[in-house]
């Protein structure tokens, strides 16, 4: 974010209010700086070389597109991933860069893949359209709700198309569910219960060493407060801090919530949201969100409720064989399920291939669809979009209702469990201590700014 505040923004473009940047609806670019023809290879960087980035990278190039170029603050991050994307980008050697202006400043880079911890997502895709390239950004794509307005205008501003990693939008088994439940299958439905139910231990933060050679560790925190590094806050652990992740909940229900809100035809912002819950199962751990949590969430004609937890043993996430094959999960043990509760009928979905099945009294299934990972079809739409202009499925405008409930959570949680009522068209709640942490603290010269 060096270059960012330090850019000279134009000060007569007027600031995108709240209700008005998201009603404004679709925002991609009908005339960008080069269009790309239909038959044309998107060449694409990787920024940020971990695991989910080479598979998101794996599943562009197996779609046509081209890796050009490799960026990670960690230069054994770098050097690891090299010989992986070597052999798939069919070009020789990839070109290196541990900062992502650099890679920002390649003319023949179309895209970006941001694949690091949240609390570099929204800054990094704000710094990438406006460097003119479009976006293929991982989940969670904000650390708070101010960032994803922000990311908003940016992609509107700078006429970019941004795809968030919620792939569940791309698959077709959902968009059939979808389907059905708006034609009024299931009945008119007042309950929905999305779940994300993990199992898990204690976590340490681990004591302060020195970083390993090559990793800028400031350039990591960026925006978050000064801390000294651990080994354990490095490999994952960020995400159970506030300043840095927003816990699996977050990071992880997503997923489902984003789900959740396409089945239900996007419903936008709840009116109000009450949580509760809290480190109960492991209370002596360094972890800062809650490994219990469960808040519903009131929405005009409907209730949300959404259940997350960090200790049953039994549950268990939609196991290869159903993503990949004709079965459905277990459902009662499924951690990651979502429940529509129609007048007539209700309907069980699983995310990332788990299918959905729609059951009535006595028990018998009225109708099925079995599902697949939509990891291919994700890709395939955001390049498909880039050549477009098209918005892609998971779009920022789609995303924002998604995030913005789950940091709503986290908001009444964080502020002793209460109850907040969210008033949509000022952007706001109705609780002081509340709309304080809408936008985070950030550490200079990371800094998002007010007009992008």
């Amino acid at each position: 974010m060096n270059r960012m505040t330090r850019r000279k923004f134009l000060k007569d473009q007027a600031a995108i209010g709240p209700a008005a940047a998201i009603a404004a609806g679709t925002f991609a670019a009908a005339n960008p700086s080069k269009v790309l023809g239909a038959n044309e290879t998107v060449r694409f960087a990787l920024i940020g070389c971990g695991g989910r980035g080479r598979s998101v990278a794996a599943n562009l190039i197996r779609e046509g597109a081209r890796c050009v170029a490799l960026c990670d603050l960690n230069d054994s991050s770098a050097a690891s991933a090299r010989e992986f994307f070597d052999q798939r980008a069919g070009s020789g050697s990839l070109p290196g860069y541990k900062y992502p202006e650099q890679v920002f400043d390649r003319q023949d880079v179309d895209a970006v893949v941001l694949a690091l911890p949240i609390h570099w997502h929204a800054p990094l895709t704000i710094q990438a359209c406006q460097a003119g390239k479009d976006v293929f950004v991982e989940k969670p794509h904000t650390h708070n709700i101010w960032e994803s307005r922000q990311v908003i205008a940016a992609a509107r501003k700078y006429e970019r198309v941004v795809q968030v990693g919620t792939q569940n939008r791309s698959a077709e088994y959902n968009q059939e569910a979808r389907r059905v439940i708006r034609e009024g299958q299931l009945g008119p439905t007042h309950l929905v219960k999305v779940y994300n139910l993990l199992g898990g231990g204690p976590w340490r933060l681990g004591e302060p060493e020195d970083p390993p050679a090559g990793l800028d560790w400031d350039r990591w925190l960026g925006p978050a407060a000064e801390r000294p590094y651990t080994r354990s806050l490095y490999r994952g652990g960020y995400w159970r801090l506030w300043d840095l992740g927003g816990g699996f909940h977050l990071s992880d229900g997503i997923h489902q919530m984003d789900l959740a809100h396409m089945l239900l035809g996007d419903p936008g912002l709840p009116k109000s949201v009450v949580a509760t819950g809290g480190r109960l199962a492991h209370p002596d751990d360094d972890s800062q969100t809650p490994d219990v949590l469960a808040c519903h969430f009131e929405y005009d004609d409907f209730v949300l409720v959404f259940e997350a937890s960090e200790y049953p043993r039994y549950m268990r996430k939609t196991p290869g064989q159903v993503r990949q094959g004709d079965e459905f999960p277990l459902w009662i043990q499924n951690s990651t399920r979502i429940e529509l509760y129609g007048r007539d009928l209700m309907m069980l979905v699983g995310r990332m291939g788990g299918g959905w099945q729609m059951t009535g009294y006595p028990w018998e299934v009225k109708k099925q669809m079995y599902g697949r990972h939509p990891d291919p079809e994700h890709a395939r739409n955001f390049l498909e979009c880039v050549k477009s202009r098209k918005p892609p499925n998971a779009d920022p405008v789609s995303q924002h209702a998604s995030i913005s409930v789950l940091h709503m959570a986290n908001i009444a949680h964080r502020l002793g469990n209460r109850k907040l009522h969210w008033d949509d068209q000022a952007g706001q709640f109705d609780d002081a201590e509340a709309n304080q942490l809408i936008k985070r603290q950030y550490r200079p010269p990371y800094v998002v700014p007010e007009q992008v």
